[in-house]
């Protein structure tokens, strides 16, 4: 996967111009278990951490504290509404500006965040990753790189399987219940017709050209930067 970084550049009037003081925003989207957690890790490792904030989405799921436990679990998790998005986006503004933020924590067997945050502060890069990153068009204008993570339906299954049994306290029903019901229905009406507004479409999920492409991006940025005085 052999990318010209100049082309990317070029295709965007919304991007930090040589001598411009503010971060790159670069999204990974796709579908649950496509590898877009891998793949924005393993950027991160690269570029360096002192370099780069990682931000998920999921950390941007509503408060549900008002409801009991059995009526957050039938609240659909993977439409646009489940998230605060508004919220999402006046964070990304201000690590635009320059300014710290307070990042959600959210408890996934609770269905609901915790009374903790974690204070992000600003950096040259910021990675934004998350199934519907580029489906709300306020939210995609941010962004002066959008990647798509496009990968079988099978496999996708087969990881949010061991992640939500191994890391979220699920059990293997609830997880293929949840799938029927919205997971898949909701894929196939948002995230998936969200590709379509991808710079780079990466196929087969874990792919280390993609990996190589961002980082590469976000390393011509850095290399361009003047140092503030």
């Amino acid at each position: 996967m052999t990318i010209d970084i100049a082309d990317i550049l070029a295709s965007h009037e919304f991007g930090p111009r040589e001598g411009e003081h503010r971060p790159i925003f670069i999204a990974i989207a796709g579908g649950s278990g496509s590898g877009k957690t891998t793949i924005a890790r393993s950027v991160v490792d690269l570029v360096g951490r002192d370099e780069v904030i990682y931000i998920q989405q999921d950390a941007y799921y509503r408060d549900q504290a008002h409801l009991t436990l059995e009526d957050r679990a039938k609240i659909n998790y993977d439409h646009p509404d489940s998230f605060e998005l508004d919220l999402m986006g006046r964070h990304l503004e201000a690590l635009r500006d320059g300014l710290a933020i307070e990042r959600p924590v959210y408890n996934f067997e609770s269905h609901t965040r915790t009374a903790e945050t974690i204070t992000l502060a600003p950096e040259p890069a910021v990675i934004v990753e998350g199934i519907l990153v580029l489906s709300d068009p306020e939210l995609r204008d941010r962004f002066d790189l959008r990647v798509y993570i496009d990968t079988d339906a099978d496999l996708r299954l087969m990881r949010r399987l061991q992640r939500d049994i191994l890391e979220r306290g699920r059990t293997v029903d609830s997880v293929l219940t949840q799938y029927e019901r919205t997971v898949r229905p909701m894929h196939l009406q948002f995230v998936e017709p969200s590709k379509r507004y991808a710079d780079i479409i990466v196929p087969e999920g874990i792919n280390a050209g993609a990996v190589g492409t961002v980082t590469s991006t976000i390393r011509h940025f850095l290399s361009v930067r003047e140092p503030t005085s």
